[in-house]
């Protein structure tokens, strides 16, 4: 079975929901251990998203010169 590719703005919804859920009173230690470990996985997602665009539009440009 593929793996569904995320999009950034998955990504970064769920890296928000993720920095809520930590900043919360009611959450425990683990919880808190799990939410920073997902923060970790969806910021390190879009900074790839970013990083691939970045590339892309630094191509297209250097094309259009």
């Amino acid at each position: 079975m593929e793996e569904k590719k995320t999009n950034f703005e998955e990504s970064l919804k769920k890296l928000e929901e993720a920095s809520e859920k930590l900043r919360s009173q009611d959450t425990s230690l683990e919880e808190a251990i799990q939410y920073y470990e997902d923060g970790i996985k969806y910021y390190k997602e879009c900074s790839e998203i970013l990083d691939h665009a970045a590339q892309k539009i630094e191509t297209l440009t250097k094309q259009e010169a």
